[in-house]
């Protein structure tokens, strides 16, 4: 049970997102930008629109009201606000908002907008309706720009043959003279496993006179590291550290760090980490967030705890996603105690409440086979009015079991019951109720076999083992059992051996 434990809660706790690999993550940050509104009206149609934020709500009413209403809509709002809906991946609304300027004619669209509207599509709905738009463009809007949105549609959705033509057509037309053209094709490679072809494109690149930027090199110093290539990775990072157009950021000495650390090279790894922290921006949470997943890896727990001190005092405000890392983080280097007092400060933060961020610490207590900790804080969470999980419950309930702790396991599997109509998808583990059965047969009175076989038939079927563990402690308090084997028959419980042979201890 104790190698499956932690896999289960994690389960529990991940972010319902498409997940990277870690040094792709790392790769990626810091090519966000924010945005942030200016001026009274910007705020406003913002302010309208922003709140919508489920995919089923349309932007076009909401739009046509507002111009209906006589208020204007400028051009560069709209663009600013599809800018902002990408950047919170609400891609099917942006998409609306870009398809409605286009038929209310609020602009002629140049390339630009087109190329906008094309990645849309490709998020939306899917390269083949992006190549269908494409091709529905004329000639003059055929630029780099929509051939480079093409190529992108393609190269997210893995579609190998499709990418490489589409680069040969655009290197034969003049338009692969960008860096992000390149960066591109070496994503794919990235996405398909053919790291080794990676380094090849940006040599590629610099002999075509295009500059690489932070995130080529950083695609390309990731490369050599999954190929366990430290030498070509480390001269791939000598060589983006002498470019005088390249100033270094953060992530890239953390891919390398990260890199550092699966090949057990703790020293080298510690150095890219200073290197990562001495450039990071002072208010970005994402960065402190992997410097402190990476020291944890490293099992650095007086780092990670620091780390989480700058992170505090720099940052505005913590959301859920840091106390998250955080608390795996000291989950990781078995700081339970500290991941208890951070996990106090998230219930008095203020934050949305989500039962994924008390439930690591749960784990970590079950992990380490400390049952009653994981369960006083899942009480503590009972008494607060807060939610938690029954298979929480449930696994603390085996632990409890595996111990031979039987009115504690009983205990916890009742409240696990019990929060069964919070979460129907979840079924008590067979193993568990098996035993507990049997042990409320053997040695529970018989208001502890009721109430657990009346809180288990909730959930599911009645079986010939409930009645069993029912007549069995009846039996033994010297109840009278015609009554259950009335109910028994009734439910169409068949009276087997098993059954037969406990009847027979009646005198």
């Amino acid at each position: 049970m104790n190698s499956k434990i932690y896999h289960i809660f994690n389960r529990l706790s991940s972010i319902l997102q498409k997940s990277r690999h870690p040094s792709e993550a790392l790769i990626v940050l810091g090519r966000r930008r924010l945005y942030h509104a200016n001026g009274k009206e910007m705020a406003t149609l913002y302010s309208k629109i922003s709140p919508l934020g489920s995919p089923a709500i349309s932007m076009k009413p909401e739009l046509d009201d507002w111009v209906q209403k006589g208020k204007k809509v400028r051009v560069a709002e709209l663009q600013r606000i599809i800018h902002d809906l990408r950047k919170r991946r609400r891609f099917s609304q942006a998409l609306q908002i870009s398809e409605w300027m286009n038929e209310k004619g609020i602009c002629k669209f140049s390339p630009t907008e087109h190329a906008v509207q094309l990645d849309l599509i490709g998020r939306v709905h899917g390269f083949q309706s992006a190549e269908s738009y494409f091709n529905d463009l004329t000639d003059q809007d055929r630029t780099q720009k929509t051939y480079g949105a093409l190529l992108n549609c393609y190269v997210r959705q893995r579609e190998i043959n499709k990418s490489l033509s589409h680069f040969h057509k655009m290197k034969e037309m003049g338009f692969a003279s960008s860096t992000i053209t390149y960066n591109d094709v070496m994503c794919l490679y990235t996405y398909t496993d053919q790291h080794e072809k990676v380094p090849e494109v940006l040599a590629e690149m610099k002999q075509s006179k295009i500059l690489p930027d932070n995130y080529s090199y950083r695609i390309c110093i990731n490369s050599y590291g999954v190929r366990s290539d430290l030498v070509g990775m480390e001269k791939i990072l000598k060589e983006m550290e002498a470019q005088p157009h390249i100033v270094m950021e953060w992530n890239t000495y953390a891919v390398a760090a990260n890199l550092y650390i699966k090949s057990g090279l703790t020293d080298k790894a510690i150095e890219a980490l200073k290197k990562a922290e001495i450039r990071v921006d002072k208010k970005d949470s994402d960065s402190y967030n992997f410097l402190i997943s990476l020291y944890a890896r490293l099992g650095k727990k007086d780092e990670v705890l620091r780390l989480w001190e700058l992170e505090k005092s720099a940052c505005k405000k913590c959301i859920n996603r840091d106390y998250v890392n955080m608390l795996k983080s000291l989950v990781r280097v078995a700081e339970l105690e500290e991941a208890e007092k951070v996990l106090k400060e998230w219930l008095s933060s203020g934050n949305c409440y989500d039962f994924r961020v008390p439930n690591i610490v749960v784990a970590g207590y079950s992990e380490k086979l400390l049952f009653e900790k994981a369960e006083a804080v899942l009480r503590d969470l009972t008494e607060r009015g807060k939610a938690s999980a029954p298979s929480s419950w449930s696994i603390v309930a085996a632990g409890y079991l595996d111990k031979g702790e039987m009115r504690k396991a009983i205990g916890c599997m009742n409240a696990a019951l019990s929060l069964h109509v919070e979460d129907k998808g979840w079924k008590p583990n067979c193993r568990v109720i098996t035993s507990l059965l049997s042990w409320v047969g053997d040695e529970g009175s018989t208001e502890d076999a009721g109430a657990f076989v009346e809180s288990l038939r909730t959930v599911i079927p009645v079986s010939s083992q409930m009645y069993q563990a029912l007549i069995k402690a009846n039996i033994r308090n010297g109840k009278d059992v015609h009554s259950l084997l009335g109910k028994m028959r009734a439910e169409k419980v068949e009276e087997d051996e098993e059954t037969k042979k406990i009847l027979s201890m009646r005198q």
